[in-house]
């Protein structure tokens, strides 16, 4: 059996954090209120944060607490009481940009493993063993790399030092998301989470004199969408990653929804599982990762150049969330909280942790005082349906549905 490197997950919020650590994360990543790098993610509070490390800790599952902005000077002052608090906390690992913070964190949060964040761009094997002398137990690469030099850093850093590298997920195209377009067009701080990703616009030419003229700009023949970088997918390839020595395979997404930390994290997880103990790989749980919405995919720059995709930006969105199951007694009657509209006689397909999808019609359910009801319109709703089978809680009812935008 190969050695299965661990799958690091997102927890944007206590939702999403419950959905990475059931549907089968090893370690979960997250942010407090201050010093992340994704202000729009929901993060979590000082109340929340034990909380959150508590659930975590008591299924198995590690907790990695991004502390990785550039703190400017007027900032410093709150830093320490930061990481005392994560300490406390029993967060497991701090994954962190600046050196600064980096000694910081060695003094006020000794307990905590020091990772040293993407941002950081790693990119040679002898930043990362600097990185290790001064205490790094982890260094996430720079995701501009490929299998060659990944394999490379691992052929000349100590073992000690462990090898994260992003598998999934949104790219930016800027070098290691070190951008200031954002903050120039639209004063929102990319370097601060709050990006307006303006590299995902459609731009055109307009000459001084012709106000309202607009003239299209091309890279080249193929399109307008000139910086509009793709998702990263490299769930075909994950033997590939093992073989480099990677020890830690990253999902991307804390500003996305609990739907996709569950079904990616299941789909990676499955997957994973089936690579290392050389098992022949579940085609459904490959087929995940296009239940989700995303861009169109590619395998980052492992095996060279992704390229930019150039004919528009938009997602592709072919499922919607039904519903979630909150219970479920051993016959198969199950409690639900609605998420969008559907009805009696609708197909849908469930799945959950550990639990392999599986299509069904939609029977007549039961409202919250009993009687029969067809179809549940209020959002947060609860009702029980018949399932053909017990289903695990935070099992997912979802059904196919035509969201993406229609090509122009």
């Amino acid at each position: 059996m190969r050695n299965k490197p661990e799958l690091l997950a997102p927890a944007g919020d206590m939702e999403r954090l419950k959905m990475s650590v059931l549907y089968g994360a090893d370690a979960v990543y997250l942010a407090g209120t201050s010093f992340g790098m994704r202000s729009f993610a929901g993060n979590f509070s000082p109340e929340e944060l034990p909380e959150a490390v508590r659930f975590a800790h008591d299924h198995g599952v590690k907790v990695h607490v991004t502390v990785n902005t550039l703190p400017r000077s007027d900032e410093l002052a709150g830093l320490p009481a930061h990481l005392e608090r994560l300490n406390a906390c029993g967060v497991d690992a701090l994954i962190i940009a600046d050196l600064g913070v980096f000694r910081a964190a060695e003094k006020y949060a000794p307990n905590c493993e020091r990772h040293v964040s993407t941002q950081v761009s790693i990119a040679n094997y002898a930043c990362a063993n600097a990185w290790y002398d001064l205490g790094a137990k982890r260094v996430v690469l720079a995701r501009e790399l490929s299998l060659d030099e990944i394999r490379t850093i691992r052929q000349n850093t100590p073992k000690a030092l462990e090898i994260e590298t992003f598998a999934h997920g949104a790219m930016c195209v800027s070098y290691s998301g070190r951008c200031l377009l954002s903050n120039y067009m639209t004063g929102r701080d990319s370097n601060r989470g709050a990006c307006a990703q303006p590299c995902r616009y459609q731009y055109a030419l307009m000459e001084e004199k012709r106000p309202g003229e607009f003239f299209p700009m091309f890279e080249d023949e193929k399109g307008t969408y000139i910086m509009n970088s793709r998702d990263m997918c490299m769930i075909d390839h994950l033997g590939d990653l093992m073989d480099a020595g990677v020890n830690c395979l990253k999902i991307e997404g804390r500003a996305k929804s609990a739907y996709y930390a569950a079904i990616v994290t299941g789909a990676y997880r499955h997957v994973l599982d089936d690579v290392a103990a050389g098992r022949s790989v579940d085609p459904v749980w490959r087929d995940e990762v296009e239940h989700v919405s995303h861009r169109r995919y590619s395998t980052g720059f492992f095996y060279g150049e992704p390229g930019q995709y150039t004919s528009n930006s938009r997602y592709i969105r072919d499922w919607q969330v039904c519903a979630i199951v909150t219970g479920c007694d051993k016959n198969g009657l199950a409690t639900l909280s609605l998420r969008n509209k559907f009805a009696a006689g609708d197909t849908v397909e469930l799945v959950g942790p550990d639990l392999r999808p599986f299509s069904m019609t939609v029977p007549v359910m039961r409202g919250a005082d009993g009687l029969i009801l067809n179809e549940p319109r209020t959002p947060q709703m609860t009702f029980t349906m018949q399932l053909p089978c017990p289903v695990p809680p935070l099992s997912i009812v979802r059904r196919a549905v035509e969201l993406s935008p229609t090509e122009e």
